[in-house]
């Protein structure tokens, strides 16, 4: 079976056809064919799943006519002006046909148009009797309308075709049905008949759409409060052994509330010393001391920069002092005996200052 119903609607019959709608030519297949009574009433055999695509055409009984003369060629222009050109000639007034228009010629920047209609109150009879057999006619056309424009060379020859229209055979009606289906002469499910359901699709789509988008976007989000959690987490943990190590490195520093920059503070304050310290060899000092041995002779305290030497200690006598300095001579500079003092201990403690080591 098809996938799309095109609904024949004809003045003592209504038939149903199914048919490919996607580009193949074979023949249409005839569901069923249904009487008519004199008001078009119909009962259809048949219920159809509303999703299949469907058309409608009805018999030119049901239409009436107006050839208009119009300064313009925009047919939404057109469509926008009819209601007031037949509102006088139309029973009731243009507020209760749907119509719908067909330029028929074109001359000096205006047209003449056909303007086909029939009452509100019909249309919405013929369309309810559908629905309710899962019927929704994507567009309301004409077969017979159809036929006469394609065949008509003129305006006038169009009129008198539709005045007295040739009979169609089943398989020109098949032809038209098709072409109808593709692209409609007319379309008489406008304004309130106008057919929603696409839109309907369309709407649920995007509805869908910005669901799944706004779901993406909670999870990107989730992934990115996961990130900053995690990353302050781990900004956490580095500032803790950030703040261990600083507390190792300075233990007698108790105040600390910026780890980082205090470590840069202590680091340019050790490259403004570093003057202080170059051409200093502590461990030089060091070894020319262990030379200088004497019984007795303590040294406490040694500290070295690049002017000066000071050796502080501990000997038994004062005359000790004395020979230390002796010794300390012969491979210092500058040697002199800044202190001496007595001890508890009965022992005398000394400072000597020296230059530096001798070249």
């Amino acid at each position: 079976m098809g996938n799309a119903i095109f609904v024949d609607l004809r003045d003592r019959e209504l038939s149903c056809y199914a048919f490919e709608k996607n580009g193949k030519s074979g023949p249409m297949k005839e569901l069923f064919t249904s009487p008519v009574v004199d008001d078009y009433s119909f009962a259809l055999e048949e219920s159809f799943e509303r999703e299949r695509e469907s058309y409608l055409s009805l018999p030119l009984g049901l239409l009436d006519f107006r050839v208009l003369e119009l300064p313009f060629t925009d047919v939404r222009k057109i469509r926008e002006l009819v209601p007031f050109e037949i509102d006088n000639l139309v029973l009731g007034g243009a507020g209760n046909v749907v119509y719908d228009v067909l330029p028929v010629s074109r001359a000096e920047g205006g047209s003449r148009v056909l303007v086909a209609y029939m009452p509100k109150d019909t249309l919405g009879t013929i369309l309810g009797r559908l629905k309710t057999a899962g019927i929704d006619p994507k567009a309301v056309v004409s077969l017979e309308l159809a036929a006469a424009v394609s065949s008509s060379a003129s305006p006038e020859k169009l009129a008198n075709r539709l005045l007295a229209p040739e009979p169609l055979d089943e398989g020109m009606r098949q032809d038209v049905m098709r072409r109808e289906a593709a692209a409609p002469t007319i379309n008489l499910r406008r304004g309130e008949f106008a057919y929603t359901v696409d839109d309907e699709r369309t709407q649920r789509s995007l509805k869908l759409t910005a669901i799944l988008v706004l779901l993406l976007l909670l999870v990107f989000a989730g992934d990115s409060v996961m990130g900053i959690i995690a990353a302050d987490r781990e900004n956490s943990a580095i500032r803790t052994r950030m703040r261990k190590t600083y507390q190792v490195l300075f233990p007698s520093e108790k105040r600390i509330s910026n780890e980082l920059y205090q470590l840069k503070a202590h680091i340019k304050e050790l490259r403004d010393k570093e003057e202080s310290f170059v051409g200093v060899s502590p461990l030089g000092v060091l070894l020319d001391l262990s030379g200088v041995r004497r019984p007795g002779v303590v040294f406490s305290e040694v500290s070295v920069d690049r002017d000066n030497i000071v050796l502080k200690g501990e000997c038994p006598t004062l005359g000790d002092v004395q020979n230390i300095k002796t010794s300390l001579e012969k491979i210092l500079s500058g040697v002199n005996i800044s202190d001496t003092k007595p001890s508890a201990q009965n022992k005398m403690l000394f400072t000597i200052t020296a230059k530096g080591r001798k070249a």
